[in-house]
């Protein structure tokens, strides 16, 4: 269980202190949005971390899409399955819902496997900022508020045409971003690549807010300062 590390589990239900989930966010996915920083106000829990939870739990299946519907802060003791047949959610003790999925087709607990696809969709989806959301929004000539950077995980579906692989990348396909008013919605879409061979697809979605009229001096500074604190960080895990 390489995910040991990143969450707390007592009487089957696991947990998360900022620490863990900030460390999953920057040593796993290499993401360093602020929502996953422990001193933030709006502190949550990386979605990519609760996806990898039940995968690791409940395995992989050939179809498998995933809806966020609750930010999960620190503390919270969530419930996630150890099976999935055709759907399931990963809720608190007052039922609350904060992941949603639905599955279908063949599935497999081979660890190499699911740690394989793990490791790979997580860096992929860390890098999403700025790797290609920047490039997305300097096309659409729109930008997110740089006082309040909100770039929210919406949702994500996965479809493998086998579950035969021990090694597997993900590759950016194509990428989508419709806007409405000051909000916007992300599609990412990629390939799943095993051996250089395609066997698989999938897509992500991500909410943007606080959408204005882009300023590529604007995003410079941002960009600048996301690098920053990653540089930072790294040079105090020396």
């Amino acid at each position: 269980m390489f995910l040991e590390n990143y969450c707390s589990i007592s009487d089957d239900k696991i947990s998360f202190t900022r620490q863990q989930a900030s460390d999953f966010a920057k040593q796993i996915a290499d993401d360093f949005n602020p929502l996953h920083d422990i001193t933030a106000k709006r502190f949550c829990v990386p979605g990519d971390l609760l996806f990898s939870l039940v995968l690791e739990r409940a395995g992989l299946h050939q179809e498998m899409s995933f809806t966020f519907s609750g930010m999960v802060t620190d503390g919270i003791e969530l419930n996630f399955p150890s099976t999935i047949k055709s759907s399931a959610s990963v809720t608190d003790e007052k039922q609350k819902e904060y992941l949603n999925m639905t599955v279908a087709g063949e599935t497999t607990t081979d660890s190499q496997a699911i740690e394989a696809l793990t490791r790979a969709y997580v860096e992929f989806s860390g890098h999403t900022f700025p790797h290609i959301l920047v490039n997305l929004m300097k096309d659409n000539q729109v930008m997110i508020n740089p006082a309040r950077p909100m770039i929210m995980y919406e949702s994500m579906s996965i479809h493998l045409d086998n579950l035969s692989f021990q090694d597997i990348a993900l590759e950016l396909s194509s990428t989508t971003l419709d806007i409405d008013g000051k909000r916007g919605k992300a599609s990412l879409s990629f390939d799943l690549v095993s051996q250089g061979e395609i066997i698989g697809h999938g897509k992500k979605f991500m909410l943007l807010s606080g959408l204005r009229d882009y300023c590529q001096e604007t995003i410079d500074t941002i960009v600048t300062q996301y690098t920053d604190t990653k540089a930072q960080y790294l040079k105090n895990s020396i």
